[in-house]
This record gives structure tokens, C-alpha cells and sequence, in this order.
């Protein structure tokens, strides 16, 4: 039966709630856009008279198109080159959803995102819809269709994995900014003492190059990273052969965090995400995987940004 306009208006209400939901357990802006579009036609397949409340209706089809992508995505990424990095989401995409609250911005963030890639599929499911979206035990069971009890420690489960491992992000953003512009300071500058004051001792590094371009997949210790950086911002014609030209050095925010952009004209070539604590930086997450970028760069290109804190190379 076609759509009524009221029915597809209804589903277009719900639309960037289903983004935000799918990004969140798929880790992939594409991905997720294809899962809302995969769940757009179920409903439009659907006995939809028989549909008592279409907001939950539109969500469980959703989890569940996400639960089978998830499945199929892990058999993929177990011969991807290198370190898996989600992709990145600029600030102002309507697929960050929302980001009140601290869980909220945690939640989407590149660390935790790459944290929850651990996870069962059901677990990811269950510590999204609840931590992020407030959906009670009662309504996430449903969903899953598992009882409350073991949708309670499914939760506790996954919540106890996350908080195990990640790093606690406790600064504000304008803080947090101004310890990144100093880091990348230093960094540009071959500081190398002044790189390990401002990490933590324990910080890491992950890149995902998709095996396109070359990317070290994980490094850690604030000395070891100090040097790669430094590295990494020094000038060399081979590094402006690979991106094309001497790229302009943002910062910005993305996925509910300090970032750093790092574009050639309009286009973006890396996004490293930080983990900023009290302690310094805890945590790199750098995606320069093209594939994983262009969303990233259609909007970096329609709106506008500042001067570029200084060119690398």
C-alpha cells in the first residue's frame, strides 16, 4: 500500500533519530544512512494499520537491520588492513544526534565508538539505545526481544567493558581546545619534551589507513607518540606528493570532541580525534582512510571555518 503523506512525513520526523541511532551502533555515516533507507522501505512494506506506535515500530526494524549489518561487518572487518576506526562526524551533522548530557557526547565519541566494536552486537545494542537515547530496560527488551532481567545485565555488561577501558575526558571543549592547539604547537615545532608534557604516559595512537594510505595502526607511550608526531609534522616533499600539497592544520570538533582536521582546499585528507583529560592527552583516534572522509569533507565544504592554526609542511 503506498504511503500516505502523513505517513511519510511521519517517518521523516523519526529520520534523524534513525541516523544518529545507526551511526551509533554501525560506526559508519554510509552505512547507517543505508540502514535507515533499508528501514524507509520496510515501513512502506508494512501492514501499517496494524502499527500501534510507529516510533517503536520504526526503531526495532532499525536495531534490527543494524544487528544483521553488524554480523555481516565483523566477518569484513576481520581481513580490513589495519587498525578499523569509525568514521568521523563533523559538529553540526544531524547523525552525532543528540549530545546533552556527558553519556550523550561520550557515547558518539571516536574512543568509545571504537570501544564499543568489541562488544556483541546485542551488547552495542543495548548500551546505545539505553546510554545515549534514555530507552528504559522494559522498551530496550522489547526491541531485542529478550526479557528485562537479561536486557539489565546485557547493559551492565556492556557499560562495565567501556568504562574498564576508556579514557575519561573530563575537560571542557574550550579547555580541551586550547591544550590541542598547544600540542599541535608543539608537534609542528619538533618539541619533542614539551609533546610528552602535554600527554598523559599511557596515551595511545591508532590510525586507520583502510590499506590506501599509509597509517601506523597503533602506538603507544608518551615519548614513543611524541616522536611519531614529530615526525608525522615533519616537512617532506613525499608527505605533500601524498595529499597533493601542504595541507591547512584545523581545529575543530567532531563526533562530540576536540579534533584536528587537516584539509587540502576543500577536501579533507586526515581527522584526528582526541582524548583530552586533566592529565593531558590520553588518546588519538587519526582516520585517513578516503572512504571513511568524504561525508566529512561534503561538509567541511558547505560551511564556514576559521583560519587554519598554521600549514604543515
Amino acid at each position: 500500500m503506498p504511503l500516505s503523506p502523513d505517513e511519510v512525513e511521519l517517518f521523516e520526523r523519526s529520520r534523524a533519530r534513525l541516523e544518529a541511532i545507526a551511526y551509533r551502533l554501525l560506526g559508519s555515516a554510509s552505512d547507517a544512512e543505508d540502514a535507515v533507507q533499508d528501514t524507509f522501505l520496510r515501513w512502506q512494506a508494512a501492514d501499517r494499520k496494524h502499527v500501534e506506535t510507529p516510533e517503536a515500530w520504526l526503531t526495532k526494524v532499525l536495531t534490527n537491520v543494524c544487528l544483521n549489518q553488524l554480523t555481516s561487518a565483523r566477518a569484513r572487518r576481520e581481513t580490513y588492513v589495519g587498525s578499523w576506526l569509525p568514521e568521523p562526524v563533523l559538529a553540526g551533522d544531524r547523525m552525532l544526534g543528540p549530545l546533552d548530557t556527558a553519556e550523550q557526547r561520550e557515547s558518539v565519541s571516536m574512543a568509545v565508538l571504537a570501544l564499543l566494536e568489541r562488544l556483541s552486537p546485542t551488547e552495542r545494542a543495548v548500551y546505545v539505545l539505553r546510554e545515549a537515547f534514555g530507552y528504559s530496560h522494559g522498551e530496550i527488551a522489547g526491541i531485542l526481544g529478550i526479557t528485562e532481567s537479561n536486557c539489565q545485565q546485557t547493559y551492565r555488561r556492556a557499560k562495565q567493558h567501556v568504562v574498564a577501558e576508556r579514557a575519561r575526558t573530563e575537560v571542557d571543549l574550550a579547555a580541551a581546545r586550547k591544550i590541542v592547539a598547544a600540542f599541535l604547537t608543539a608537534a609542528n615545532n619538533g618539541e619533542i619534551q614539551r609533546l610528552v608534557e602535554l600527554l598523559t604516559d599511557d596515551v595511545t595512537s591508532t590510525a586507520d589507513g583502510g590499506g590506501t594510505v599509509p597509517a601506523r595502526s597503533r602506538i603507544s607511550g608518551a615519548l614513543a607518540v611524541a616522536k611519531f608526531l614529530r615526525g608525522l609534522f615533519k616537512p617532506t616533499d613525499v608527505k605533500r606528493d601524498l595529499v597533493g600539497g601542504s595541507p591547512a592544520v584545523h581545529i575543530t570538533t567532531a563526533n562530540g570532541g576536540p579534533a584536528v582536521i587537516v584539509v587540502i582546499g576543500d577536501r579533507i585528507v586526515g581527522v584526528m580525534a582526541l582524548a583530552v583529560t586533566p592529565d593531558g592527552v590520553a588518546a588519538m583516534h587519526t582516520q585517513v582512510n578516503p572512504d571513511k572522509l568524504v561525508r566529512a569533507s561534503r561538509q567541511w565544504s558547505a560551511t564556514e571555518h576559521g583560519e587554519p592554526l598554521f600549514h604543515a609542511w
